[in-house]
């Protein structure tokens, strides 16, 4: 049984009814994190900042650099994935847990919110305008993850859970909200909140969360790598694309087409109005 670090964001909610009662109608919508709400890894956002406070060596930057080109150019495989999960871990490893949490909270609105993808920011939006609960599952640590959820104005939030010893990392991963571990935390969190997952929504990018898209009635994928891809075609699964990341807090800046016809429509309206100003003018004359 995988133990689901759930993070309430609104501690001050009503407890919602149990996956047991007879009323458990609750909607959910589960977002993956990095590269479908984001446009980046969530940990590694958080480099500079790290690297300005003293926990990163310049190796380690140039590293934790080399990962994150890697992580975004390649398509997150069970090895790539193990591959980063292994680097982060082994970077952490000593972190005062209390310096961490402090510096995310600092940088947050700096870091991670201008990576926000405007087209999730409204998705997000319009899950909550129908009363339905947003939980971000991510396989970034918690200490990320509960901040940016939080940020996002999610319900919930689960993500991966490292091992501390004497109030630092120990450099291992006690929970990892990976693959079908998401799909079991999805299946407490239903049990707990009592979400009907056969009228929930899941949404992510990669192949590897499949677990994930398939527990629940309407899966969606969100800048799909090529297996997801494939398996969106196959099983008639809608594919999203979002590519304009926007400050939260910020409209997003319109297209180039959409400013030339609010000017042409600003110059017809002139127009109009000087044409009826000069026709009344002269039917006073």
């Amino acid at each position: 049984m995988v133990i689901v670090t759930d993070t309430s964001v609104n501690p001050s909610r009503p407890a919602p009814s149990t996956g047991d009662s007879p009323d458990a109608t609750r909607i959910a919508a589960f977002f993956d994190l990095d590269k479908t709400v984001i446009a980046k890894s969530s940990v590694l956002a958080f480099t500079r900042p790290f690297f300005e406070e003293g926990l990163l060596s310049r190796r380690a930057v140039l590293q934790s650099t080399y990962a994150q080109l890697l992580y975004l150019l390649s398509a997150a495989d069970q090895t790539r994935v193990d591959r980063m999960r292994e680097h982060i871990a082994h970077m952490c490893k000593g972190w005062d847990v209390e310096q961490v949490g402090s510096i995310v909270e600092k940088t947050l609105q700096d870091v991670v919110t201008p990576l926000v993808y405007a087209e999730a920011k409204d998705l997000i939006a319009d899950h909550r305008a129908r009363g339905h609960d947003v939980i971000i599952v991510s396989a970034s640590g918690q200490e990320v993850v509960t901040p940016i959820a939080r940020t996002l104005g999610a319900s919930h939030s689960t993500g991966s859970r490292m091992r501390i010893v004497d109030g630092r990392y120990a450099g291992e991963l006690e929970f990892y909200c990976f693959g079908e571990a998401k799909a079991v935390a999805i299946r407490e969190l239903a049990d707990r909140y009592g979400y009907d997952l056969s009228r929930s929504y899941a949404y992510s990018d990669s192949a590897t969360d499949l677990p994930m898209l398939l527990e629940v009635g309407h899966p969606r994928a969100v800048n799909p790598d090529r297996p997801l891809r494939r398996a969106a075609t196959e099983n008639g699964w809608p594919v999203l694309i979002f590519a304009r990341p926007v400050p939260l807090g910020r409209r997003a800046r319109p297209s180039p087409r959409a400013l030339a016809t609010l000017a042409v429509t600003l110059g017809v309206t002139a127009l109009i109005l000087g044409a009826t100003r000069r026709l009344t003018e002269h039917r006073m004359r």
